[in-house]
């Protein structure tokens, strides 16, 4: 009888393992939205303009996404818990720093620390479930209930953001991290087994460096042409830095032995597709939550608290969409579960491209982020075992950390260019309500024809896979 239970006993103490993991990515998830109901509050206290206060935003993303394939190769090569271990301590310490920075910089340097906690835990934890959950059907629900937390963590930070800034201070939404990370290093070493031994192997710091140093330059030059001609040095010079650190990192990976991500990779059709359309999709989903939310407090007159509170029907769509996930993969294959998720993004994205000046929350704010919820939820979990497509032990790290750098850089240069677009629109737009809307609606435009630019894909992806080889 012991011996029939042994492997429910496993099975159940992988779950535990998943609930653990799937906490730390909560917090991070809740991190990549939690300072926007906030950034008012953060701007009067360190006297911020809106440029200055874009890096509180992004700093976190773009470390983070710049460092995930470095972390990857590092859990692949020096153990995933210990890493794991590593990032959320990294973490913890970061939040407590950004909650008693005394001064903006210091808060958008204590942010890049929290992408470095992200970008060591965040591959590790992914690839642990790749391995933990090995059957096509439990890998596809464990990674479910990962992408349902991580999917509510974006909307929980919207709301914890607004209770807190509110009722408390805006740095409590950092201060509230300290003990849940230090929870998930005490009892990480209780669940997860040690590493077992590693292959001996070399690190790519100048292609970590390349890749974290190419988006940050090209999103600071994106930025400041919101504000500046194209032809102005300040804008010239970090694009053309930054494209020159991409280019760069392709011929350091093409040419090293041990690159941060072997070129062949993306061989496999299903992972390229998959990643390509996980960007256009992150950056549609990081760009809706940050204009909603401008255009819930600037145009609707909505609290910092009201505001948070009216992501609850995004809260309860995202559960709700999570449970189905898992079925639908099973029904329609992963390919097509991600179509359906894109196009249900689009519909709700369009629906907020036509955002009116005098509008009613549960009209035309409110059925666009439900769609979007939704359309979050079945597409971003589809997309993530798309890119999990044939792991193996060797390169389950290098898998996740792609998946999760594209999502997360995705989001970072999605909000750089649509925000960027929204605010020359604004600018060149008669002053008052009309042009902050003028702008949204644009962005939202954009924001639209990226995601079902990806949809085309995937579909293109999908019909070209019946096809007799």
């Amino acid at each position: 009888m012991a011996f029939v239970q042994e492997p429910d006993r496993a099975l159940g103490r992988s779950w535990l393992v998943l609930s653990l993991l799937s906490l730390l990515q909560f917090l991070i998830a809740v991190d990549v939205t939690v300072v926007n109901v906030a950034l008012p509050s953060i701007g009067g206290e360190f006297g911020a303009d809106a440029a200055a206060l874009a890096w509180v935003v992004n700093g976190y993303a773009l470390v983070g996404g710049g460092l995930l394939l470095f972390g990857g190769r590092i859990a692949d090569l020096l153990g995933r818990r210990r890493l794991f271990l590593a990032g959320a301590a990294v973490f913890g310490v970061a939040s407590l720093a950004a909650g008693l920075a005394p001064t903006l910089e210091t808060l958008v340097l204590a942010r890049f620390g929290q992408g470095v906690g992200e970008a060591l835990a965040s591959p590790a934890a992914m690839s642990l479930i790749a391995l933990l959950f090995t059957e096509p059907a439990e890998r596809a629900k464990a990674l479910g209930v990962w992408g349902a937390i991580s999917g509510s963590g974006l909307a929980v930070g919207v709301l914890l953001s607004g209770v807190l800034t509110e009722l408390l201070h805006w740095r409590w939404i950092f201060f509230v991290n300290v003990p849940l990370a230090l929870v998930v290093v005490l009892v990480t070493p209780l669940l997860v087994r040690r590493d077992g031994p590693r292959a001996g192997g070399r690190l790519d710091l100048p292609g970590a460096a390349l890749l974290t140093f190419g988006p940050v330059a090209l999103v600071y030059g994106i930025l400041r042409a919101a504000h500046h001609p194209w032809t102005d040095p300040g804008v010239l010079v970090p694009l053309g830095a930054g494209a020159l650190a991409l280019g760069l990192f392709v011929l350091v990976e093409a040419r090293t032995r041990e690159p941060l991500v072997p070129l062949g990779f993306f061989t496999d059709r299903t992972r390229a597709v998959a990643n390509a359309a996980t960007v256009l999709l992150s950056a549609a989903l990081s760009t809706t939550f940050f204009l909603a939310t401008l255009y819930l407090q600037n145009v609707l007159g909505l609290s910092p608290l009201q505001s948070g509170l009216a992501f609850l029907p995004f809260c309860a769509a995202l559960l709700l969409a999570v449970t189905r996930v898992a079925g639908l993969i099973r029904v329609l294959g992963m390919k097509h579960t991600a179509i359906a998720g894109l196009l249900c993004t689009a519909a709700g994205v369009g629906w907020l491209a036509r955002l009116p000046v005098d509008g009613r929350l549960w009209i035309d704010v409110v059925p666009g982020m439900v769609a979007v919820a939704a359309g979050m939820a079945i597409g971003l979990i589809a997309l993530q075992n798309a890119a999990l497509h044939g792991v193996t032990e060797a390169d389950a790290g290098v898998a996740s950390g792609v998946q999760r750098s594209v999502d997360q850089l995705g989001g970072a240069f999605g909000l750089a260019v649509l925000v960027g677009a929204a605010a020359s629109v604004t600018a060149d737009a008669p002053g008052g309500p009309e042009a902050l809307v003028a702008g949204y609606r644009t962005a939202f435009g954009y924001a639209l024809i990226g995601v079902l630019t990806a949809a085309a894909g995937m579909a293109l992806a999908a019909r070209n896979d019946r096809r007799p080889s």
